[in-house]
């Protein structure tokens, strides 16, 4: 089982921000890269990144995605024959 998790060093101790998820006395290996605090925050480089496009956007992209949401909206069910 891979997983990344994000922690603090104290001394000896790493103290994780989320559960492991593993029993207690289990042995593991651990690889560590120091990372800045801007990006030790779940989620922060999505965050970062909304918006990348906005530069980009054009009125016909909010035609489209209006288009596409008017579509999701309508019942495309059919009815069965009895």
């Amino acid at each position: 089982m891979d997983t990344m998790l994000h922690g603090v060093v104290h001394g000896k101790t790493i103290e994780l921000s989320e559960n492991t998820g593993m029993p207690d006395g289990t042995a593991v290996q651990i690889s560590m890269k120091a990372i800045s605090p801007t990006t030790a925050t779940w989620g922060e480089g999505l965050r970062r990144c909304a918006g990348a496009l906005a530069d980009e956007w054009t009125d016909d992209d909010d035609r489209i995605l209006a288009g596409i949401h008017q579509d999701r909206g309508q019942d495309s069910r059919r009815e069965l024959a009895s």
